[in-house]
C-alpha cells in the first residue's frame, strides 16, 4: 500500500532525527530556508511589513514541527473550553487541497466537501458546529467570518504561525515526542521555525504515559470507542474490536501515523498497520485490498471516507474519534490573557 510518496515521507522522517548524510546533505538549503523566513520575521518587526489587528483577540494554534502534532484534536478543545467561558469563538484556517483562490474565503458547513475546504477544517465543523472560514490569507478569511458572525468575539487560527501579517494576541506551540529532531531546519531538519520561537504557552502530545517537563502543558488524546462508518453507524468499546478473533487492520493518512497506532495498541489492540500520506484522498481505494475483517480509521480520513460510495458502504471500516485531554490550568490561563486584551 506504500506508495512513492509514502516512502519518501518515511524517509525524510528517519533522516530529520539525525544529522545523517541525507540531512547534512540538505543542510545548505536548511540555511538558505531559515536566511529567507529570518528576513520576512524582521520586516514585520520594523514596520516595513504590518501586522493588521483585528477588532476581537486571535488565538493561534501551530506548530514548528512538520507534521501531525494534534493540532486539531487541540482545537477542538480550545473551542469548547472558550465556550464554556461564556466566549463566542469562530476558527478560521487555510484548508488543505481546497479549491479556494488566493484572494477567496469560503465558509466551511457541517455538510462541505473535504475536497473543497480541507479534512480537517471539516472536521472541526462537524465535530463543533463552530463558524469557521477558510482563505489562504488569513486576515481575509477573518474579516470575512467576522462580517458573517458578528457574534464571535475571538477568533481561533488553526494554524499560522508563520503567517505573521494576522496579528495575534495568544501564541500556542504544539509538539509531541519527536521533540525538534535534529534541530534544523526545513528541508534538513523538521522545522519551520527556530525552536527557540516567542509563544505564549507550549503544550506537548504525551501520548498515553508521557509527562511534560516544568512550564509545559501536557495533551493526551484519549480514544474509547470506535463508530461504524456505514449504517447502522453502530458503536462499540475500541477494547473490544479485537475480539473473536478478527483480522484487524488499521489506516492512517494523517501526519503522523504512528500516533494514531500508539493509540490503538494502547487499547490492547493487534493490527496490521497501514499508513498513508498526509491528507491522502482516498481517490484510490485503499481499502479494497485488505485482508482484514474490522478496518479502523481516523475521523480526519473518514471526513473524506463518507464522501465515496465504494468506502462509505464498507461495514468492515470503523471510525476511532479521538479527545484531546489537557493537564493543569491552560484555559483558565488563556482566558485570563484574554481578557487582559486592552478593548478598541
Amino acid at each position: 500500500m506504500a506508495d512513492s510518496r509514502t516512502t519518501a515521507e518515511a524517509i525524510l522522517s528517519r533522516a530529520w532525527q539525525s544529522r545523517g548524510v541525507l540531512a547534512c546533505a540538505l543542510w545548505p538549503l536548511s540555511l538558505l530556508f531559515g536566511a529567507l523566513a529570518a528576513l520576512r520575521r524582521l520586516l514585520f518587526a520594523l514596520g516595513i511589513k504590518r501586522a493588521e489587528r483585528l477588532p476581537v483577540p486571535v488565538i493561534v494554534v501551530g506548530n514548528v514541527f512538520v507534521g501531525g502534532t494534534g493540532k486539531t484534536p487541540f482545537a477542538i478543545w480550545l473551542i469548547e473550553a472558550l465556550r464554556a467561558a461564556g466566549l463566542h469563538p469562530g476558527v478560521i484556517s487555510r484548508g488543505y487541497g481546497g479549491g479556494n483562490g488566493a484572494g477567496q474565503t469560503l465558509e466551511v458547513s457541517p455538510e462541505a466537501a473535504a475536497a473543497q475546504v480541507g479534512d480537517e477544517p471539516l472536521l472541526i465543523a462537524q465535530r463543533t458546529g463552530v463558524p469557521l472560514v477558510v482563505g489562504r490569507r488569513r486576515v481575509a478569511a477573518a474579516r470575512s467570518l467576522l462580517a458573517a458572525h458578528p457574534e464571535v468575539d475571538v477568533i481561533i487560527s488553526d494554524d499560522g504561525l508563520q503567517h505573521y501579517a494576522l496579528g495575534r494576541d495568544i501564541e500556542i506551540v504544539l509538539s509531541d515526542a519527536r521533540g525538534v529532531g535534529n534541530g534544523w531546519l526545513l528541508p534538513a531538519g523538521p522545522l519551520r521555525e527556530p525552536a527557540s520561537r516567542r509563544r505564549d504557552f507550549s503544550v506537548l502530545n504525551v501520548g498515553l504515559q508521557g509527562k511534560a517537563p516544568a512550564g509545559v502543558h501536557a495533551m493526551r488524546l484519549q480514544a474509547d470507542e470506535a463508530v461504524q462508518l456505514a449504517p447502522p453507524q453502530a458503536r462499540k468499546p475500541l477494547a473490544q474490536m479485537g475480539e473473536g478473533g478478527v483480522r484487524l487492520a488499521a489506516v492512517a493518512g494523517i501526519g503522523h501515523p504512528e500516533r494514531f497506532f500508539a493509540t490503538l495498541e494502547g487499547a490492547g489492540l493487534s493490527f496490521a498497520r497501514h499508513p498513508l500520506p498526509d491528507h491522502y484522498d482516498f481517490a484510490i481505494d485503499p481499502f479494497a485490498g485488505l485482508a482484514a475483517d474490522v478496518i479502523l480509521i481516523t475521523e480526519k480520513d473518514a471526513v473524506k471516507c463518507r464522501a465515496i460510495e465504494a468506502i462509505r458502504n464498507d461495514p468492515r471500516i470503523w471510525v476511532v474519534p479521538v479527545t484531546a485531554r489537557i493537564d493543569g490550568a491552560l484555559a483558565e490561563h488563556i482566558v485570563e490573557k484574554l481578557r487582559e486584551r486592552p478593548t478598541a
